[in-house]
């Protein structure tokens, strides 16, 4: 009964990265707001901890459920895999500092950010969503041994 549970917890927490990476794109828009800006150091910390519990329960079934290591580590589809949750995790760095940043300069002068400043920083969740939506395509080639 253990390995479906990861596996489920594997998936739920693939689908809750992207939704809360979509959640930012939504909330960090043109027009936003004192309030908005407050919740998205927020929203990113979810998005950040439902990252890394798929990282951990992929390992979990890389090293001891599903097909075994052995089976995943010779696959290209897999390396493609984490090079791509490597990347988008490199590329969020960006817009996590800037949630951080905003937040701090609104308690203290209360000034918004500049359409320049929010427009760069959803070109990053763009850029995180279109990488993100190529990890399921790499998992199930290299889940069907596709590459070997």
């Amino acid at each position: 009964m253990l390995e479906p549970l990861v596996a489920y917890l594997h998936y739920l927490s693939i689908i809750l990265t992207g939704g809360f990476l979509v959640g930012e794109l939504v909330v960090c828009r043109p027009g936003l707001t004192s309030e908005q800006a407050r919740r998205l150091p927020v929203i990113d910390i979810v998005f950040f901890v439902s990252a890394l519990a798929a990282l951990a329960t992929g390992l979990l079934r890389l090293f001891f459920y599903a097909k075994g290591v052995e089976f995943y580590v010779g696959n290209p589809f897999f390396w493609a895999k984490m090079a791509l949750y490597v990347i988008i995790a490199t590329l969020s760095i960006k817009p996590t500092r800037t949630f951080i940043r905003w937040k701090r300069t609104l308690a203290g002068s209360g000034a918004a950010p500049s359409g320049d400043e929010i427009a760069g920083v959803r070109r990053f969740i763009h850029i995180e969503l279109g990488l993100l939506v190529l990890l399921p395509l790499m998992a199930v080639l290299m889940a069907r041994g596709i590459g070997r």
